[in-house]
């Protein structure tokens, strides 16, 4: 149970240190990467007269909003927002694959459904030592909790000052501790994707309402329209819903599949847990 306190404090240091690298990287990305000169239709006495790099950068081009010369000028051009939502959508690339991993070893080695039915199969023969050597070798989290009742169950089998029901009512509160114990740690992260898939398409939505404002502000000026500022402005609205709608439904996507496979790992558990009570309720006193 110590392990599972420690990947917990482990997966909680990771979010903590890896959004405030995310944030940066999205940033120095849209200022140095996608904000780069050669990105823009802009003639080299122009970029010239800029000086440092940090003059040529995001700043100084959505000043100028020069005419996008390539798909990284082009995301370029949709503004303040984009380096933003940039920072959602590396957040939800990075925790989709941290919970990968951290359920992938959860569900230990083998199939979740064989290892419960052949540990089903030990206790109907009263086979408590095999059982845990199937756990022990199955590992994860699922193995981790239903070793823990089996240990319960061995524990109550020579426990002679308590009746059955106290027995049974021990077993199946080391089964919920265990489980707390465990299931944290499977759930760990996921309340980011959850924040993110509402929060990316509002910072879309934030987005496309600046890119409009800068549109009707180009077609409000007297004379001919500004068509640079209008398209530059149409364009900004653009990108950014496309990008805060796609950051979102990746989000809910992985979050839905994620929550789907720890169900299925707490039906298992729960399901070990009936079988390992019933068993015992029917084979001692």
């Amino acid at each position: 149970m110590s392990q599972s306190k420690n990947s917990k404090k482990f997966f909680v240091g990771f979010a903590t240190i890896a959004i405030p690298i995310i944030v940066v990287v999205a940033v120095f990305s849209f200022i140095f990467i996608l904000g780069n000169p050669g990105n823009f239709k802009t003639s080299p006495e122009a970029v010239s007269k800029m000086g440092s790099v940090w003059e040529r950068s995001s700043v100084n081009f959505w000043k100028e909003a020069p005419a996008p010369d390539g798909v990284l000028g082009t995301v370029h051009s949709g503004g303040i927002i984009v380096p933003l939502l940039m920072s959602l959508l590396l957040m939800v690339i990075t925790f989709v694959f941290e919970r990968f991993i951290t359920i992938f070893r959860a569900k230990g080695k083998g199939s979740i459904a064989s290892f419960v039915a052949n540990v089903h199969q030990l206790l109907s023969k009263g086979d408590i030592a095999q059982a845990k050597l199937k756990c022990d070798e199955q590992r994860g989290s699922v193995a981790n909790v239903i070793r823990a009742g089996l240990g319960k169950y061995e524990e109550m089998l020579t426990a002679d000052n308590l009746n059955k029901d106290q027995k049974l009512v021990a077993i199946k509160q080391e089964f919920e501790e265990a489980t707390s114990l465990e299931l944290p740690m499977l759930e760990q992260n996921l309340v980011i994707l959850a924040t993110i898939s509402s929060i990316a398409t509002l910072m879309g939505l934030l987005g496309t309402v600046l890119g409009m404002i800068k549109s009707f502000s180009a077609m409000a000026k007297t004379g001919a329209p500004d068509a640079v500022q209008l398209a530059s402005g149409i364009s900004e609205a653009l990108i950014n819903t496309a990008l805060g709608i796609g950051t979102s439904a990746i989000a809910i996507i992985f979050y839905n599949f994620f929550t789907t496979q720890i169900d299925k790992m707490t039906y298992s558990i729960d399901e070990a847990g009936v079988a390992l009570t019933q068993n015992f309720a029917s084979r001692h006193n």
